[in-house]
């Protein structure tokens, strides 16, 4: 089942949500290149990332969006949009979920 992504606040409320069909495939690539943020979601669980984080996470998306084939990068761009929304609220967190 592919991976979608949540920015959801700490109380669970969903507030925006990544389903790109190629999410699967970027975070492959991202545990291929040994990536420590995006390389270690669990495509059959939830791995969640809060603000701190995201410090790790948005130049792995920002050199996979600008390396990766096109339905990667695409999905790149995607989660770094919606890293561009958590930055600006604190208490929020990117839920990768997996199943």
């Amino acid at each position: 089942m592919p991976i979608s992504v949540h920015l959801r606040t700490y109380t669970g409320e969903t507030l925006a949500i990544c389903s790109h069909p190629s999410i699967n495939a970027l975070c492959l690539r991202a545990h291929n290149l040994g990536l420590p943020g995006l390389g270690h979601v669990d495509p059959e669980d939830n791995t969640v990332f809060n603000r701190l984080q995201l410090r790790l996470l948005i130049p792995e998306l920002i050199r996979l969006a600008q390396e990766a084939p096109t339905g990667e990068a695409e999905a790149a761009r995607e989660l770094l949009a919606l890293t561009e929304q958590m930055q600006s609220k604190p208490h929020h967190v990117l839920l990768f979920n997996g199943d």
